[in-house]
């Protein structure tokens, strides 16, 4: 897969510089970065709507679309396949291949003579209650 990955790539980086009037990648490189990640968003969308659906073939395409438009927006980012690859590996050391890094910093347990005691949190049926952030 990572094969295919680095082709597409390298089909991106040589269709960059075509003519825009013919070439969908040159038009999205005219165009720029924001409707690069527009159309990540849209097809990462589609993904998920599709994958709603129970449509695995219209999956199977979005997906694709979605891998090509990544591709043109790494290109456009200076981003190269090889990179994502060992950020995939530096996780996978870390936490497994099947999680995702967390947004914030791991929260390593306080030492006992610091940690605070706290109730339980308990819902009370009936009652509407709030997420706290």
């Amino acid at each position: 897969m990572t094969d295919s990955i680095e082709r597409l790539y390298q089909a991106v980086l040589a269709a960059k510089h075509l003519d825009p009037s013919r070439s969908r990648t040159a038009r999205l490189f005219q165009r720029g970065p924001s409707k690069m990640a527009k159309k990540v968003a849209e097809e990462a969308i589609e993904v998920a709507i599709d994958s709603i659906h129970g449509d695995p073939d219209a999956v199977i395409r979005e997906s694709a679309d979605l891998l090509y438009n990544l591709a043109v927006l790494w290109a456009a980012a200076g981003v190269r396949p090889a990179d994502v690859w060992r950020e995939m590996e530096r996780r996978e050391n870390l936490l497994g291949i099947a999680e995702k890094m967390p947004k914030s910093p791991l929260k390593l347990p306080k030492p006992a003579s610091t940690r605070v005691t706290r109730r339980p949190i308990v819902a009370l049926e009936g009652r509407n209650l709030r997420k706290r952030h």
